[in-house]
């Protein structure tokens, strides 16, 4: 039995083949009446459009391709969602690549979008340097979501801003009380962008001295080690204030493993309040990213790219705030303050 067709919907509900295309693209050009008789008709039939067929009327995929820096980043899950959601509003459907495995196997799936007709690209976190993400985002519509680079012309960036996170995490940690505060330091800009930060508050409130950055890798072994020395140190930090809620979880199996109690002995703080910072046994005080509203602002400004693409790119920052969990108190005894 052979699949109904356009022209069977047109025939159904006795209207031209035309008509049915601009009642499933959505256009308001038609009336009530013959949209209720379409819908009914692909109903009745079972018919369903051939997405590759429209693509070539069209000259338009109605994808998106997405790639992102590391599919293992649990960050990235409410950021993805709030840019699916978005983009389904607009009726495109979103291609999704790991960078992670890009770099692991030598290959660049940029190319495989561009292969596959994309009407935009979404590069989502940190990415490496790539010739053919420059040379993708020279011909179609690109946003960087999560980051802060790559920078290219005509590329619009929307991530949280993270001065102003890394700002309400450490002067959470001084109004407890705590002087000796520690950073696990990220990479790239966003890595420098936070680091900036926490020296900067620190500085304003006289504790230069104090301040103490040890380099993270972004993972929880990274968090873990430099958490182990920067305990084993002789001025060991009573706070520590994580690029990521994935390296404070390793901040937090260093503490319980070298006998501290948190967050009686030291204090904790990560970032992006991703799933892992809710969970009851973990429970982190955390910096929220905003990472949902990242994703639909970032999939709106696709949107908008794709429609005008010729406007100048443009740095879009949403505000974060401090959520406070169990891993925050005043140093033991007060003996900080």
């Amino acid at each position: 039995m052979r699949s109904p067709t356009i022209r069977d919907v047109a025939e159904r509900a006795g209207v031209s083949k035309s008509l049915v295309s601009l009642v499933l693209r959505g256009s308001p050009q038609v009336s009530p009446e013959k949209r209720r008789a379409v819908l009914a008709a692909v109903e009745e039939l079972g018919y369903r459009p051939n997405a590759a067929a429209r693509s070539l009327s069209e000259r338009r995929s109605r994808t998106v391709g997405v790639l992102l820096n590391d599919m293992r980043n649990p960050w990235f899950v409410e950021l993805l969602d709030g840019l699916n959601s978005r983009l389904h509003e607009g009726g495109m459907r979103m291609l999704l690549a790991d960078g992670h495995l890009n770099r692991r196997l030598g290959d660049d799936l940029t190319r495989t979008f561009m292969d596959l007709r994309v009407d935009g690209l979404v590069a989502v976190g940190t990415l490496p340097p790539s010739e053919a993400l420059r040379t993708a985002a020279g011909l179609v519509p690109t946003v960087v979501a999560g980051a802060r680079e790559p920078s290219l012309p005509g590329v619009d960036i929307v991530s949280g801003d993270d001065e102003h996170g890394a700002r309400l995490a450490t002067e959470h940690l001084i109004a407890l009380g705590h002087r000796r505060i520690a950073h696990i330091a990220g990479q790239g800009v966003v890595g420098a962008l936070r680091r900036r930060s926490f020296e900067t508050v620190m500085r304003e409130h006289g504790l230069a001295g104090t301040a103490i950055v040890a380099q993270g890798d972004l993972t929880e072994e990274g968090g873990y080690r430099a958490t182990v020395r920067l305990l084993s140190s002789g001025q060991r930090p009573t706070a520590v204030f994580a690029f990521n809620d994935i390296a404070c979880v390793g901040a937090l199996s260093a503490a319980e493993e070298l006998g501290l109690r948190v967050p009686r002995d030291l204090s904790l703080v990560g970032y992006d309040n991703t799933y892992l910072s809710r969970l009851r046994h973990l429970w982190l005080t955390t910096v929220d990213n905003a990472s949902h509203e990242v994703g639909r602002r970032a999939a709106g400004r696709l949107l908008d790219r794709i429609a005008g693409p010729a406007r100048p790119g443009e740095v879009v920052l949403t505000t974060p705030a401090l959520e406070v969990r169990g891993t925050t108190a005043p140093p033991a005894d007060g003996r900080e303050a």
